[in-house]
C-alpha cells in the first residue's frame, strides 16, 4: 500500500509540472522584451513622479488576461521592466493630479521606449452654461423653437 501511495505520488510530481509548461500559452515565441516608460506632463513636457504605470497581457480579441503588475516611476519620471512576453500590453498610468491614461502597445523588439504624455483633468461641460461654440441660443437645443 505504501508503495502504490508512493508511485501515485511521484506520477504526479512529474506530470503536473509539465501539464503547467504546456499550458502557458502566453508566450508562444519564447521572446521578451525590456520596456522602459517616461511619463511627462502633457502640458509642459516635465516628468511625472511617483506614477503607477501598470500591465496587463492582452488576450485575443482584446480580452485583458490574468495577472500584470505595478510600476511605480522615479523622480525623472521614468521606470523599466525587462522580461515582457512578445504580444499584446495594455499599459495603464495613474498619477495624483492628472486623467488616468490607458491605452494597448504590440511589443514586438527586443527593447522598446514608451512615451506617455499625461493630461490634467478637464471640467465638466454644462448645457446651462455659454459656451463660444454654441452661438447665441440660451436656451438647450430640446427646449429651442
Amino acid at each position: 500500500m505504501k508503495l502504490q501511495c508512493l508511485l501515485v505520488a511521484i506520477i504526479c510530481m512529474l506530470l503536473v509540472p509539465s501539464l503547467l509548461v504546456a499550458g502557458d500559452k502566453k508566450n508562444d515565441s519564447g521572446q521578451a522584451s525590456s520596456l522602459k516608460f517616461v511619463v511627462l506632463k502633457d502640458d509642459n513636457g516635465k516628468p511625472v513622479r511617483n506614477a503607477a504605470v501598470i500591465l496587463h497581457p492582452v488576450a485575443e480579441h482584446g480580452k485583458q488576461s490574468r495577472g500584470g503588475f505595478e510600476l511605480k516611476t522615479n523622480s525623472e519620471g521614468k521606470t523599466e521592466s525587462d522580461g515582457i512576453p512578445y504580444g499584446m500590453l495594455r499599459v495603464q498610468v495613474i498619477a495624483h493630479g492628472f486623467q488616468t491614461f490607458g491605452q494597448d502597445y504590440t511589443i514586438n523588439q527586443s527593447q522598446q521606449e514608451l512615451i506617455i504624455r499625461l493630461k490634467r483633468p478637464q471640467g465638466q461641460y454644462s448645457i446651462y452654461e455659454n459656451h463660444a461654440d454654441s452661438g447665441n441660443n440660451s436656451q438647450p437645443k430640446d427646449k429651442q423653437p
